[in-house]
């Protein structure tokens, strides 16, 4: 399954920009959230700033899902008895 980049709904501070950023990097939140303040800082914020908001209206809002598969172990020892 392709990676999609989304703002994370339940990781947000504001948007969830930055919390769908670091997921898709695969980085933690709070290192992107302090680069991005490092970078608003060093570039007078307003491009920093700019560059959220339009990410903000042209990512897409999401929720991770996380899917797990469990084995039933008594029903696969059951098909496994023999019959009497």
């Amino acid at each position: 399954m392709a990676k999609k980049l989304i703002r994370l709904e339940d990781q947000k501070m504001l948007g969830g920009v930055c919390a769908g950023l670091a997921d898709y990097m695969d980085m933690d939140i709070s290192l992107v959230r302090l680069l991005f303040v490092a970078v608003c800082i060093i570039s007078a914020f307003i491009p920093m700033i700019l560059f959220y908001i339009i990410a903000w209206i042209v990512i897409p809002a999401g929720v991770k899902v996380i899917v797990k598969e469990e084995i039933d172990v008594k029903t696969e020892q059951a098909d496994k008895e023999p019959n009497s």
